[in-house]
């Protein structure tokens, strides 16, 4: 309660008026069959006036109006608490979201964070929204009720003494079978939301191959496990209902019987046994809404866990104890020392090892190596995308763990390997490198990375709209657009990750021409297959199994290097 009491206290006044509203509406349930029994009792005894019969219906009808102002202001008042409280909550889970890196996100799957941050929080929304109208409403007519009925005929009120205690075991009963049947249907739709992220965010790879009848197979699976877990769960609601009714039946037939013998010895007015019947049917609603959400509290606790677990899970990269944390990267200086990383913390085979490497400012620094040699990981340690184990990396000398998060990554540019345009206009997507940013430099760094050539040629230039994922766009035209993104924040460190591949060689070469005459106050690390990518870097770095094997100029490793000279040999089909 003390995690949930923060988007609760915003909007306190509205978790305190709809509950006393719901009373209003309960007080007026417990008034309304007094005085319909006083209508009874006085019509049967004949002494029911029309005075009389006028006062009372005056007062039923003022009634009624009250209990439906209670009604319809508990009602707007749980609904306001209810959607204030969910949306808050889902801000804040978002935010979290966003904190976490890849190492944290590598821990839920995407599927599974959004299904917390829509399903898991609905739930909570519409538990709340229940609780504002029935938490003080059911259990405060029962127990209006219940006083009400032994004050009415105290004997007759021992039917209670046997009908709740069944109940309430039934209930519990219910219950904890309810929860562990939520929890895993929760669970289910996280393995649904999977299933259809993945396949339709990569429908083109399954048409390519045509895996389509794959893909359905494994939806139909998921959905399969889903209906179960949803059917195995409902079921237990489907029985309640019956079973309650039940009760409350058996409960009424035996007050009928019992109360009928009292009426005919003339123990208690027909009126008053009508008035008692009500308050049974009043009692065991009442338990029966108790039950409903008892059992909506199962589900939004199954719920809540998983909630609190994105919101509870801890950071591994944080500017928390950052030394320097208004430090901005001003030269691009970097330098790794004695660095080593594992993605699995307790894998004996490190992914890099014994890394030391210092990069001058506004040079241009090629990477190569085979594949899984650790060249994407090495750089993502730059921006802290992930966070060493051993040693540390340094840029303008300061450990990058000292920098603020936002200070250090605002310093660094990157394309990443799996190139991510966003839906919208192409100037909007550019503008994430700088949202300021004016036409005239947008146009001038698209230039740069050959992108204003094909940009010119669309009907709309740049304002054309891009498809989620940029899919109306080919591979080679969405990496020059990823590319001008990351120039346009003109970075002092630009970080290219295998982002020239389905680009031509005359196309790279102009860009690689034009980050050395137009982009000279920043440091450019060009990760690539092709050695003709590297060929004319300052510094070229070669990696073998996460260790570095050489570092130097083309000609240099071209004599010195055997992993070089290989890779060289196999790409040109010729010895040196």
């Amino acid at each position: 309660m003390r995690r949930w009491f923060k988007y609760m206290k915003p909007y306190l006044a509205y978790f305190i008026l709809g509950p006393l509203c719901m009373i209003v509406e309960v007080i007026g349930e417990v008034i309304m069959p007094r005085l319909l029994a006083i209508i009874i009792n006085r019509a049967n005894d004949g002494l029911l006036t029309s005075g009389d019969s006028i006062g009372i219906m005056f007062l039923m009808i003022l009634t009624a109006i009250i209990m439906m102002a209670g009604g319809v202001g508990g009602a707007y008042f749980s609904a306001k608490a209810s959607v204030n409280f969910a949306a808050d909550l889902r801000a804040d889970l978002y935010s979290r979201i966003q904190a976490f890196s890849f190492a944290n996100i590598d821990k839920f799957s995407t599927g599974s964070l959004v299904t917390r941050l829509t399903n898991d929080v609905t739930q909570l929304q519409n538990f709340i929204a229940m609780v504002m109208r029935m938490a003080l409403r059911a259990p405060g007519m029962m127990i209006a009720a219940l006083v009400m009925a032994i004050m009415l005929n105290p004997p007759l009120s021992v039917v209670f003494a046997v009908s709740i205690p069944l109940m309430l075991l039934t209930l519990l009963f219910i219950i904890r079978t309810g929860f562990r049947r939520f929890s895993k249907m929760q669970a289910k739709i996280d393995g649904l939301n999977s299933n259809v992220q993945e396949n339709v965010t990569n429908v083109r790879v399954v048409k390519s191959f045509v895996r389509e009848e794959h893909s359905i197979k494994g939806f139909r699976k998921a959905n399969k496990e889903l209906k179960d877990a949803g059917v195995s769960a409902m079921s237990v609601m489907i029985f309640l209902q019956p079973i309650m009714t039940l009760f409350m039946n058996a409960t009424i037939i035996a007050v009928i019987l019992i109360g009928g013998r009292i009426v005919l010895n003339n123990g208690m007015p027909v009126g008053n046994l009508s008035l008692f019947i009500t308050y049974v049917t009043q009692i065991l609603s009442s338990l029966l809404m108790i039950t409903f959400m008892l059992m909506m509290s199962s589900r939004a606790m199954a719920s809540g866990k998983r909630v609190i677990e994105v919101l509870d899970e801890k950071l591994d990269i944080s500017d928390e104890n950052a030394a320097h944390p208004e430090k901005r990267v001003e030269n691009g200086e970097i330098e790794f020392r004695n660095v080593g990383f594992r993605y699995y913390k307790n894998s004996e085979d490190p992914v890099l090892s014994d890394i030391n490497l210092k990069i001058p400012a506004n040079s241009i620094v090629g990477i190569i190596g085979s594949t899984g040699s650790g060249k994407s990981t090495l750089v993502s340690l730059i921006p802290r995308l992930y966070d060493c184990d051993e040693g540390e990396v340094l840029v303008d000398g300061v450990n990058v763990r000292d920098y603020s998060l936002v200070n250090l990554r605002d310093g660094i540019g990157m394309v990443l390997q799996k190139n991510t345009l966003f839906s919208g206009s192409i100037a909007e997507n550019l503008r994430w490198g700088n949202e300021e940013a004016t036409d005239e430099e947008v146009k001038e760094f698209a230039s740069y990375a050959q992108a204003d050539k094909f940009i010119s040629t669309f009907t709309d230039g740049y304002e054309t709209k891009l498809d989620q994922g940029g899919t109306n766009v080919s591979g080679g035209q969405k990496q020059r657009l990823c590319i001008a993104r990351a120039l346009l924040k003109r970075p002092k460190i630009l970080i290219l990750d295998d982002s020239t591949s389905a680009v031509d060689t005359a196309t790279e070469a102009q860009i690689r021409k034009a980050f050395r005459e137009e982009l000279q106050g920043s440091t450019k690390i060009i990760i690539a297959q092709r050695i003709s990518s590297v060929r004319d870097a300052d510094m070229i770095i070669v990696l073998n199994e996460g260790r570095i094997t050489g570092v130097g100029k083309h000609d240099e490793l071209l004599r010195d290097n055997t992993e070089y000279r290989e890779i060289y040999e196999s790409q040109s089909g010729k010895e040196e």
